[in-house]
């Protein structure tokens, strides 16, 4: 594969490398692409947590009580 970029960025690439922290631009175009694909299963778990959570039902419990529980699930005081 073949990336084609703006002189800015192959600039902003080679600095990179030129730091030390990577052995080559294709390593750092990798390490970003890694980055990228963690974080984007991050987002979609976060995503999927939040749609559990709305499709959860409503109690009356009040927050104070839900941390109480929480403590003493932990041990806590």
């Amino acid at each position: 594969m073949n990336v084609s970029l703006p002189e800015g960025l192959k600039s902003w690439a080679e600095a990179r490398v030129a730091e030390g922290r990577y052995s080559s631009t294709s390593d750092y175009v990798r390490d970003l692409m890694r980055r990228d694909q963690e974080y984007e299963e991050k987002r979609r778990a976060l995503l999927a947590a939040i749609d559990e959570g709305l499709a959860s039902p409503v109690v009356e419990t009040s927050i104070e009580d839900i941390v109480a529980r929480g403590r003493a699930r932990n041990g806590a005081e």
